[in-house]
């Protein structure tokens, strides 16, 4: 599943706010790049390809956007038949969806009604991350100047830029 860029920096913007070892790995993050590098290699991601300098709030959520979708695509290039599942789609037309991603997965497409009612319970409910705490934090806007640094960093790596429909391929839809 992916998420329109924007709204994931936007979204990360928050979480980080309310996670204190993430707000520290930012901090430093604004010092060097190569705490990106590191934080990425640790998770096991080759942070060599996304070694970047927090110089704005939104750098995390898009490196985080990035990282995910061109791995995903990386996938579908050496031939696996993976699908993607677009957030705004599913939102948008919640049971056309499960119905749509149960079908593909080969799954009784009857489970389409029991998925939907999940989409009622914020899974993030008793943690520190839940909608009613990340909520409070409205982000800052993103400027034309950090707009085009963010939008360097997704083209270098193939993904949809911020401003843009951002579909990228082998996503399933409804139509």
């Amino acid at each position: 599943m992916y998420r329109d860029v924007e709204k994931v920096a936007r979204s990360g913007y928050r979480v980080i706010r309310l996670v204190p070892s993430s707000f520290l790995v930012i901090k430093l993050g604004k010092l060097s790049r190569h705490v990106t590098r590191l934080m990425l290699d640790l998770m096991g991601i080759n942070g060599s390809d996304f070694c970047v300098r927090v110089d704005n709030d939104f750098v995390p959520g898009v490196v985080l956007s990035a990282v995910t979708t061109a791995a995903y695509l990386d996938v579908r290039r050496r031939g696996y038949d993976v699908r993607a599942v677009r957030y705004e789609d599913l939102v948008a037309r919640p049971l056309d969806m499960c119905r749509v991603v149960l079908e593909f997965c080969r799954l009784p497409v009857s489970l389409a009604e029991l998925a939907v009612k999940a989409f009622n319970v914020d899974s993030q409910r008793n943690s520190n991350i839940a909608k009613s705490f990340s909520g409070r934090y409205k982000e800052p806007d993103i400027t034309p100047e950090t707009k085009a640094k963010l939008n360097e960093l997704l083209k270098k790596h193939g993904v949809p830029l911020i401003g843009e429909p951002g579909i990228i391929e082998g996503t399933l839809t409804c139509s």
